[in-house]
């Protein structure tokens, strides 16, 4: 069973979304990092205003954490408009999606988390809405039932999805600009965390929240997570100023090392080793190992750890790297293609 992780990129609670929505920004100029998808962004909003017309519809995919709904706001914010969200997972039957659409007015923005999740007959059901805009409703049931064709009011549709590959190329191919989001960099982070830092008037001494970003998983939502946590025990242990030896004392309780792996990181990583004698294993195999979930395994932990070179996936299945062995202080078993 999974256990909640203060470096996950999911949000843990109402508390937590409440938290990061506060530091969220607001408009472009105010984001920090993902400077190509903000230049693109920028140069579509600006030609949309021009023509006085919604925006195409838009889908970020991407790792968990890394703004796809923030974006989301802020383009409905830059573009002047009221942004009505949703999921994929509470959009049931038609009638769900009809009573979003019916509300929807002309240039609103209608924000969809987990898009990848819409069931097939939701999916199919808002085509035309994409891209006519209107929707053959059906009403009543046997031989009373009837389609009645709804005209909808000209709208942008934003989608989000941490697994863009399950997404049917019909519903794919509907949107006019997808976009990718990518792991942020320390130097990114630590901005994030100054701007964090201001609107929670938390005081710091130079270069604490350099270790903070260093440790956030390249994800500004486990970033502010952290920053959190650490303001938490420098209220509780400190005098509330954020000093090195607060920030270290409290990412040491949380278990989390100098390049952000937690206690779940580092049981994948092993097990790998020295159950498997490096790999290669299977994600089944390693999942029943650790007594977790396979999903939770491919789109929590493996992300980031294939990212800094910890891991490889081959055909055959994971492999644990010479750099994650040297950092664990583990026995590396050469492989034949290493020698």
């Amino acid at each position: 069973m999974a256990v909640d992780r203060i470096i996950d990129g999911e949000l843990l609670s109402e508390q937590e979304e409440s938290f990061n929505f506060s530091l969220r920004p607001k408009l472009l100029n105010e984001c920090v990092g993902q400077e190509s998808i903000k230049e693109k962004l920028s140069i579509a909003i600006a030609a949309a205003k021009q023509r006085g017309e919604p925006l195409e519809h838009i889908l970020f995919y991407g790792p968990p954490g890394l703004g796809k709904t923030t974006l989301a706001n802020v383009v409905a914010n830059e573009m002047g408009a009221s942004v009505r969200c949703s999921s994929g997972p509470a959009m049931v039957k038609q009638g769900d999606v009809m009573g979003l659409l019916s509300n929807v007015n002309t240039g609103d923005v209608l924000f969809i988390d987990e898009i990848h999740r819409l069931s097939t007959a939701v999916e199919e059901f808002i085509y035309p809405a994409m891209e006519d805009f209107k929707v053959d409703f059906t009403v009543d049931s046997g031989l009373h039932a009837k389609t009645i064709n709804f005209p909808l009011k000209r709208f942008t549709l934003i989608g989000a999805t941490t697994r863009a590959g399950l997404l049917s190329a019909p519903l794919r191919s509907r949107f006019g600009m997808l976009y990718h989001l990518d792991f942020y960099s320390s130097e990114e982070l630590t901005a994030i965390l100054v701007r964090s830092a201001k609107l929670l008037g938390l005081k710091y001494e130079p270069s604490t929240l350099e270790m903070i970003a260093a440790r956030s998983r390249g994800t500004p939502r486990v970033a502010n997570r952290l920053l959190k946590r650490v303001r938490d025990y420098a209220q509780v242990k400190g005098s509330g100023l954020l000093s090195s030896e607060i920030v270290s004392s409290s990412l040491e309780m949380e278990r989390i090392d100098a390049l952000g792996l937690d206690d779940l990181d580092r049981s994948f990583l092993r097990a790998l080793a020295n159950v498997y004698e490096g790999g290669p294993a299977g994600i089944d195999a390693i999942a029943a190992t650790l007594g977790e979930e396979r999903d939770t395994l491919e789109d929590v932990v493996e992300p980031y750890l294939l990212q800094i070179g910890f891991l490889r996936r081959t055909n055959r299945g994971r492999e644990i790297t010479q750099t994650a062995c040297k950092h664990l202080g583990l026995k590396y078993h050469t492989k034949k293609n290493d020698q």
